[in-house]
């Protein structure tokens, strides 16, 4: 099926998906060559999202702007999300997702995308393996495939322009990773995009544990030989549609159209190569945090907005008519704004999604017989992911890039000596201020301690009130305050006045 990806037409062929020998690729038609990028190097204006030229089509119109107001405030909340991961996710998971349906700000995308993941903790808890995998050649059968790959990935965006440039060889070695931690199924093409859109976002470790987990969490089997995983999960979108769209259905029923021939890019690629880039986002926003319910209600909405009126299907009375409209989704579908509103709306859950899977796979095994390849169970969302895998403590930490070494002043041996060391330390980390107000005066030095003073009772209550109310400034509780000191010698009547 060809789509419009980034300014371009993308053909898909379901056999071209998972490419074992290069005899498929023809190297001298990809649009990521030079002569091509040097054809628009003049007009190098990217927008936003990193797009050269305006190449990812319609992100400007369906993008929502947020008010930088907002979009701090939304910030400050991500970030005690972050350091309270645990807490979050296990209590006021709810309020995770409400805020993953808003969207994540972007800022904070990368690390919330690699938090929810549980990429996080797998990278903790195997540290050094990255490292390890990246030193090691690779399988030359991966190999060659992968590096034909490299310049088909996102060629317009700014990362992934330049032949040999960091983003191509970042992207090679988290491929190549990949196929040697999971040699059993090597490498799929439609892992290439994955692996793309999280090295924008993340440093080459952390885009490779993220793929290890959608691989293995959100989307197991998925690119395992046979594409069997793709399959099943057709007939469950098919069944899916029976249910919210009957239109939509009895027309690719009627017309016996295959699933696996409309919906194998979309959901392989997590639609990363069919919607504009904020609606991307967006949606990978809600399916790192939900679970691939998310990619099935994304499928409906778009099958449901093309076919489910009949009006449109009076426009496609057979196959071809059909898939030419499927091959050219319209622009208003796809806007960010509809898109996530939509999706909200869809009637389905993980649990429908199972519930068709189980009935699905028994009637693929009646049918053809047992799965060749047997992948691990799907896991719905971040928090099961969190739940079938606890963190600790250690492996949610956040590690700063900079870290500011403080100078630590001697300590002397006795007592008082350590407690003025300790003093100094403190006031060492404050930072003065270079321009003080008029009213930043310096404290008063300390006086040695004087003789009880008479008390002066209040006049009024309001008085009293206030002298209790009124803390020591910048003293130790068993000091006088400046205030307390300066009233001895006032009168009564000044005191008041004073007070």
């Amino acid at each position: 099926m060809a789509k419009t990806e980034n300014g371009r037409q993308a053909a898909v062929d379901t056999r071209s998906i998972r490419t074992i020998s290069s005899s498929h690729i023809d190297d001298e038609s990809s649009l990521g060559s030079d002569s091509e990028i040097n054809g628009f190097a003049s007009e190098r204006q990217t927008d936003k999202y990193g797009f050269i030229g305006g190449a990812q089509q319609y992100s400007e119109e369906s993008a929502q702007d947020v008010p930088p107001a907002v979009l701090r405030q939304r910030e400050v909340k991500w970030l005690d999300m972050l350091n309270h991961w645990d807490k979050w996710m296990i209590k006021r998971y709810n309020k995770v997702r409400l805020r993953c349906q808003k969207g994540i700000p972007p800022a904070l995308r990368g690390r919330a995308w690699l938090y929810l993941s549980g990429g996080k903790v797998k990278r903790e808890q195997n540290q050094g393996k990255f490292q390890e995998l990246d030193s090691q050649p690779g399988d030359p059968k991966w190999i060659d495939v992968i590096e034909k790959d490299l310049h088909r990935q996102f060629p317009f965006h700014e990362m992934f322009v330049s032949r040999g440039g960091h983003g191509q060889k970042d992207l090679f070695r988290v491929l190549k990773a990949y196929t040697l931690y999971r040699p059993e199924e090597g490498y799929c093409q439609a892992q290439a995009p994955i692996a793309a859109v999280l090295l924008m976002h993340m440093p080459a470790e952390d885009a490779f544990w993220g793929l290890v987990q959608i691989c293995e969490k959100y989307l197991p089997g998925y690119y395992s030989p046979g594409l069997e995983a793709i399959q099943l999960d057709g007939e469950i979108l098919f069944a899916l549609l029976r249910r919210t769209s009957p239109l939509a259905y009895r027309h690719l029923e009627k017309h016996k159209i295959d699933p696996i021939l409309y919906m194998t890019e979309w959901f392989m690629c997590a639609f990363s190569r069919t919607l504009p880039w904020a609606s991307v986002l967006r949606v990978w926003d809600m399916f790192l945090c939900d679970g691939v319910k998310i990619i099935f209600r994304v499928g409906l909405v778009l099958l449901k907005s093309m076919l489910g009126s009949r009006e449109k299907l009076k426009a496609c009375q057979g196959q071809y008519e059909t898939m030419e409209l499927l091959r050219a989704i319209e622009p208003r579908y796809m806007q960010e704004g509809f898109m996530v509103r939509e999706v909200l709306e869809v009637p389905v859950t993980a649990r429908d999604v199972e519930r068709e899977h189980h009935s699905q796979l028994k009637r693929w095994k009646k049918n053809r017989g047992e799965l060749n390849f047997k992948s691990p169970p799907r896991m719905h969302g971040a928090r099961l992911i969190m739940l079938a895998d606890p963190p600790r403590r250690q492996d949610l930490q956040q590690n700063p890039t900079i870290v500011l070494e403080m100078p630590t002043p001697q300590l002397r041996k006795d007592k008082r000596s350590k407690r003025k060391s300790k003093k100094n330390s403190l006031l060492a980390e404050e930072i003065p201020n270079p321009y003080p107000l008029p009213s930043d005066t310096p404290p008063p030095p300390a006086d040695p301690p004087a003789p009880p003073a008479v008390s002066m009772a209040p006049q009024t209550e309001k008085d009293s009130a206030q002298l209790q109310a009124s803390p020591p400034a910048d003293e130790p509780p068993a000091k006088e305050s400046p205030l307390q000191q300066s009233t001895q010698s006032l009168s009564s009547t000044e005191q008041d006045t004073y007070l």
